[in-house]
């Protein structure tokens, strides 16, 4: 089959009956073998848009692919106009990706993609994709007019995959364990953990004041964005249109609560009484409201704030070798009774996509890459190296660095070994795009994820005696570990994309949108629970003024939607 659908591929383009036989030959070779022909390497034309490279890939992953399948790859980025250009020629490439879901569907509808089923390409040639990325490649299906697959989305997981954990409330733990260990169930419970902090520790290192929270409102959009998360970190609900969506049912709680019923309370005015009571008991940085996320993130080095509910703006920040070589150390420390949101990985894949070129010469080739790269040792490779050299399985079938392989994951600049060249930099592969999410599983190992982090082999020894003290009181080795041994909420990753606005609403969505977000920092800075009340109150009435209920509306029925999308997938 693949020689004969190579043969008439080849011959609609006229090609040389010398490079029909070659190319045959290699075909006919077998995937993960070398393809030596006597007229060289074949040169793929990759165009990437999400590429920040142009050129020949060259270094540890030119040699591998080039070994693995007697190609070159050519990659040019979208640079300049290079997407309208190359689609105005007709011709897109041998390989392409895209970053952009409406030019994937515009080049789809303008008949610029291959069919990976044409003559049983994807039987043929794609059968891993075909058997483990089913959901993936269905849904590119669905989205094409003619009902053929030309393409597979990025980033795709199996339907029970979650990612790693972005709220994973962080805490200054050497200045726990000084407390004792205090109970933390609730939010008041936490609040009280935070003001004995402020007494032990009332200073940074550079003796400023110290604060619980510093916020910052660089992401603000329809509300203010640490308010919300606050709400996400606690009850498990996501971000959505004006308010939060709760991932269990699909309930959408408005941000100034529900039209249709007075009763319903709202988990972001919840969150805005506590930013306001850290406030008054001068635990939240007076500088919040006109901070930027680089002097806030300053802050957090000079050991000025004792908590995030984000990881990166807590242990990934903070946890660095001064401040370990102190005993200084942010871990974490959820409350009992909350339930923080771990966003689950999606099998319909992302909205980036890999697609052939319907004039290219090669689509064997080009579908025999992607496969490759979509299975575990493609991960695998793409993302630490070559097998053997940077990484490897043990005899349980856990992942590990080699001595090299740790070295390269530190240091990109790292030499690479012969029979490699250069720098281990140089040689990643400069398509820029992924197949697999990296916290999806990995087949092919004990029941890890490509997820370094989490392999077992990189569970190190304690990193100091609060480290210590950390694992010793709750069980755990990891963070992640830790969060998923308590509650937590997923949001199943689905096919959902929000509904076009009319510009009439786009017009009213802005002004309620500035009312929530400019009402919701002066109640966080009221200096009482009186004056706090007045400003909701005056938020709320002059929201609905501007047109709150019509967002609101909007909103729910965009959930409805979400809900349905969500229930699909777990079907």
């Amino acid at each position: 089959m693949i020689k004969k659908r190579l043969i008439k591929s080849l011959a609609k383009k006229t090609v040389a009956v010398s490079l029909v036989t070659a190319m045959s030959a290699s075909m006919l070779s077998g995937c993960g073998k070398s393809k030596k022909t006597d007229n060289g390497p074949i040169t793929l034309t990759v165009f990437s848009e999400r590429a920040n490279y142009n050129g020949e890939q060259v270094g540890w992953s030119a040699q591998i692919l080039e070994e693995k399948f007697n190609i070159k790859l050519n990659i040019i980025p979208n640079t300049n106009g290079a997407v309208d250009t190359r689609m105005a020629s007709g011709d897109l490439g041998d390989l392409i990706v895209f970053g952009s879901e409406a030019d994937y569907l515009k080049a789809m509808n303008a008949g610029l993609l291959f069919d990976w089923e044409e003559d049983g390409l994807l039987d043929d040639v794609g059968s891993y994709m075909k058997e483990n990325m089913s959901a993936n490649l269905e849904k590119n299906r669905s989205m094409s007019q003619d009902g053929k697959i030309y393409g597979l989305g990025y980033d795709t997981a199996n339907s029970d995959d979650v990612a790693s954990f972005l709220y994973t409330w962080d805490i200054r733990w050497d200045l726990y364990e000084q407390l004792g260990h205090p109970e933390v169930n609730n939010l008041d419970d936490y609040v009280e953990v935070l003001k004995q902090m402020k007494e032990i520790c009332p200073t940074d290192d550079a003796g400023n004041p110290t604060y619980a929270f510093s916020l910052w409102p660089d992401w603000d959009g329809n509300m203010v964005m640490y308010a919300k998360s606050m709400a996400t970190a606690y009850y498990g609900y996501d971000e959505f249109g004006v308010g939060l969506y709760n991932p269990v049912d699909g309930h959408f709680y408005g941000s100034l609560g529900n039209p249709n019923d007075a009763s319903e309370e709202s988990p972001y005015i919840e969150m805005i009484h506590f930013f306001n009571t850290l406030y008054q008991n001068d635990l939240l940085d007076p500088d919040s409201m006109t901070a930027t996320y680089d002097t806030m993130i300053e802050k957090v080095d000079k050991s000025g704030v004792f908590c995030s509910i984000f990881n990166y703006a807590g242990y990934m920040q903070y946890n660095k070798e001064g401040h370990i070589a102190e005993n200084k150390i942010y871990k974490s420390l959820v409350p009992k009774e909350a339930s923080p949101i771990c966003y689950g990985l999606n099998a319909l894949g992302g909205n980036n996509y890999w697609a052939i070129g319907a004039k290219t010469e090669y689509p064997d080739l080009v579908m025999e890459l992607i496969n490759w790269l979509c299975t575990p040792e493609g991960v695998m490779t793409y993302s630490y190296g070559p097998q053997g050299v940077c990484w490897d399985y043990d005899e349980d079938g856990n992942t590990y660095f080699t001595e090299l392989g740790k070295k390269t994951n530190a240091d990109k600049e790292t030499a690479m070994p012969e029979p490699y060249s250069g720098k281990y930099k140089d040689g990643e592969l400069q398509i820029n795009c992924i197949t697999w999410d990296a916290d999806a599983s990995n087949p092919d190992s004990n029941g890890e994820t490509f997820n370094c982090a989490n392999w077992k082999s990189e569970q190190t020894d304690p990193e100091c005696d609060a480290d210590a003290d950390w694992r010793e009181f709750t069980g755990c080795t990891s963070i992640d570990e830790y969060m998923r041994s308590g509650n937590y909420i997923v949001a199943p990753g689905s096919a959902y994309v929000q509904s076009e606005q009319s510009d009439e609403l786009k017009t009213t969505w802005a002004q309620v949108a500035q009312r929530i977000t400019e009402g919701t920092w002066s109640a966080i800075y009221a200096k009482s629970d009186k004056e706090c009340d007045k400003i909701i109150d005056s938020m709320i009435k002059d929201a609905y003024d501007f047109g709150y209920e019509e967002c609101w509306n909007w909103s729910n029925d965009e959930a409805a939607r979400r809900k349905a999308a969500e229930d699909e997938v777990s079907k």
